[in-house]
């Protein structure tokens, strides 16, 4: 199911220009092939990639057109946005989705090789920047950001998690270039570098960081949401695709909206839809997809999110990965206002759902969700053996987590979890009646 990863060298982006597949009917002026570039396992693209394909949403918009003509959709798995970019500049992809800073590059590699994208809708978002996260080995010694100073850090240079790793870097006063050790990783790669020791941590992004903690592979060291900064995916087309075939992106762009549709409506049964087509446990699918997840999905293109993108411009450009992106031009949201008609505007007024607790039950279709952690907390030491998953929202930043995962501070009664061992510390540390104790501890407490 997974094709490799191309990595993006000046031979690839230099492909000459061939027929797109969306030009595929050289011989058969009646069948249309559209070529979707996607990533399978970056799971807040799933509205324009996994879940819509298994839904087959876009297919059936596309026999609705009408027009004569028979299209055949060809998807296309990657790991990372940067062979997306490759392949669509060559002419290849007609349809791709990739993190923010990713589509810049996109949209800069497409102006310098004379085949322009745009930004046409959004997938999942974060505003305060959860979707990445940097986390070590569990047993590492290594207890907040500064400590990574001359130490080997894995991520993949150009991506999203790059982005908040080069930020949280220069926040903690570390030279992004010269104070580590920079691995350029595919996640995959990375993954297996902090488990057998060869690096000290990884920075990714959605799923990596949850799937490496739920399976006790890693603890979180920095939760991205500090930066308070938002991430997003989003869907980008060739510009000549889209002037030439704006119906078909407009269909496109309505599966979408009814894939997002189906992800909120049935947010455990899209869980294990995508854990089915991805080999991902279901329980990280829905840490980040679920009701209360880190990502919200919504395709309307946020004045929030672009004005995030022009400040991400400045983070690529001192890493020499792109000069100048005029984001402007670039985002193109023509074709999704149209696709959603009149709930273009309530999408574009909707904001995220607000964080909660949740227990996902064995045997459950549904969670159930808890006004506290606390709350959750009796819960759980009551059916300890019926609880498939149990999530709560970090004190601080609202980013969701594994309950049994999660840093817990008792103050005084209440019960708070964080995300990671510093945001825990600094809390405690401010307030005279609390102390960082066990998630052991912490259901003893509730129950």
């Amino acid at each position: 199911m997974k094709r490799p990863a191309v990595a993006v060298t000046a031979v690839a982006l230099l492909l000459p220009l061939a027929g797109c597949g969306g030009d595929a009917e050289a011989g058969d002026a009646s069948t249309v092939t559209v070529t979707v570039g996607y990533q399978s396992k970056t799971i807040n693209t799933v509205t324009a990639g996994t879940l819509l394909r298994s839904l087959g949403y876009f297919e059936k918009q596309l026999n609705a057109l009408g027009d004569g003509v028979t299209y055949k959709v060809d998807w296309q798995d990657y790991a990372t946005g940067a062979p997306i970019t490759a392949q669509m500049t060559a002419g290849k992809i007609d349809i791709g989705s990739m993190g923010d800073f990713p589509l810049l590059i996109n949209a800069a590699r497409g102006k310098q090789l004379g085949r322009p994208t745009r930004l046409v809708s959004v997938t999942g978002y974060n505003l305060r920047g959860g979707l990445n996260t940097i986390v070590t080995a569990p047993d590492s010694k290594l207890a907040s950001l500064k400590d990574l100073r001359g130490r080997k850090v894995s991520t993949s240079i150009g991506s999203a998690a790059d982005g908040t790793l080069v930020r949280a870097l220069q926040r903690a006063g570390i030279d992004p270039d010269k104070g580590i050790e920079k691995l350029n990783q595919q996640p995959a790669v990375g993954a297996s570098a902090l488990s057998a020791g060869s690096t000290d941590a990884l920075s990714q992004f959605v799923a990596w960081p949850g799937l490496l903690a739920f399976q006790g592979k890693a603890r979180a060291l920095y939760d991205g949401a500090e930066l308070n900064l938002p991430t997003f995916h989003g869907v980008t087309a060739r510009e000549d695709f889209a002037k030439k075939r704006p119906a078909v992106l407009e269909a496109f762009l309505k599966a979408q909206s009814q894939t997002t549709d189906y992800l909120h409506d049935h947010p455990v049964t899209a869980a294990e839809k995508v854990a089915q087509a991805t080999a991902l446990p279901a329980e990280v699918v829905y840490l980040y997809n679920g009701a209360h997840g880190i990502a919200t999905f919504d395709p309307a293109i946020k004045p929030k999110l672009v004005s995030a993108l022009k400040k991400d411009v400045s983070i690529l450009k001192s890493a020499k990965l792109t000069g100048d992106v005029d984001v402007d031009s670039f985002v193109d949201d023509r074709y999704v206002r149209k696709a959603l008609g009149p709930d273009y505007a309530e999408r574009l007024a909707s904001a995220p759902t607000p964080a909660a607790s949740e227990v996902w039950a064995k045997g459950a279709s549904k969670t159930r969700a808890f006004e506290s952690p606390a709350e959750l907390l009796a819960y759980v030491a009551k059916h300890q053996d019926g609880i498939r998953a149990a999530y709560v929202p970090d004190a601080t930043t609202g980013t969701l987590w594994f309950a049994d995962r999660a840093v817990w501070v008792a103050d005084g009664e209440e019960l708070l979890p964080f995300v990671t061992p510093a945001t825990a510390k600094a809390y405690a540390a401010g307030h005279d009646d609390a102390r960082v104790v066990t998630y052991d501890t912490a259901l003893e407490r509730a129950s």
